[in-house]
């Protein structure tokens, strides 16, 4: 298995921090947000060897003065074509370019700027049994965090029974964190995804369409999560880390 972390955003929603530098490397509680991510693969070693930090041209040196100073082990940059916004290639199509560069495996994918607390051991575990695409869960604070991500329902076995990105009157606080495990052959699947031009800029829609091909499993983490898509979430994330 190899794990892919998805940094290659420009995050817009929190300009002005985000207009030089990179979401990822954003300080929480003093140290880049990435770092938290790739602490969360340090014990996976060695299940995960390969570690690829999908990014994009406009920030890459900054990524390299990241990759030099801190030197993460097993730990590369895979940057794709664009040096704006507007050019972006989406996060999907990230991921997909990534893994038809690579032997076919599992792949463990992780956004950059969700934090949470649990490990990611027990996961690992549960999607060796399933073998079966698999998804993280968690209960959202409020609804309106749940419209903000993807409202979830599951079976007694953990299987996705409803998916729903963006939702705009959810039926449960229920959510997908957006750590997924795939198993090898998930290439065709993205193929066959991106083939139907659908949305390449969330991987919950393609997670949302994922569950209606073959079972997609869900996980639940058992602690907070914190999505750092506003200025307020950052905020939030900081203070929380501060006092730890």
């Amino acid at each position: 298995m190899f794990a892919v972390v998805l940094a290659g955003g420009y995050a817009k929603r929190l300009w002005p921090l985000t207009i030089d530098r990179p979401k990822a490397l954003l300080p929480i509680a003093g140290k880049p947000l990435i770092d938290y991510v790739i602490e969360k693969l340090v014990p996976l070693n060695p299940q995960i060897g390969r570690i690829i930090v999908s990014t994009n041209l406009r920030f890459q040196s900054q990524f390299e003065d990241w990759l030099g100073a801190s030197k993460p082990q097993g730990v590369e940059l895979m940057p794709d074509s664009s040096v704006k916004e507007e050019e972006k290639i989406g996060a999907v199509k990230a991921l997909a370019d990534i893994i038809e560069k690579v032997e076919e495996e599992d792949v463990l994918v992780l956004p950059v700027d969700n934090l949470f607390t649990d490990d990611l051991e027990n996961f690992i575990r549960f999607f060796r049994k399933k073998q079966a695409p698999t998804i993280t869960l968690f209960n959202a604070r409020n609804v309106d965090e749940t419209t903000k991500g993807s409202s979830v329902a599951v079976d007694k076995d953990g299987k996705v029974v409803e998916f729903v990105e963006k939702p705009v009157q959810p039926k449960t606080t229920l959510v997908g964190a957006a750590v997924y495990a795939f198993p090898s052959g998930i290439r065709r699947r993205l193929r066959e995804y991106l083939g139907l031009g659908l949305s390449v800029d969330e991987p919950g829609r393609f997670i949302e369409w994922l569950y209606k091909q073959e079972p997609v499993y869900g996980y639940m983490l058992t602690d907070s999560v914190w999505d750092i898509g506003t200025l307020d979430s950052y905020m939030v994330a900081d203070e929380f880390f501060s006092k730890r």
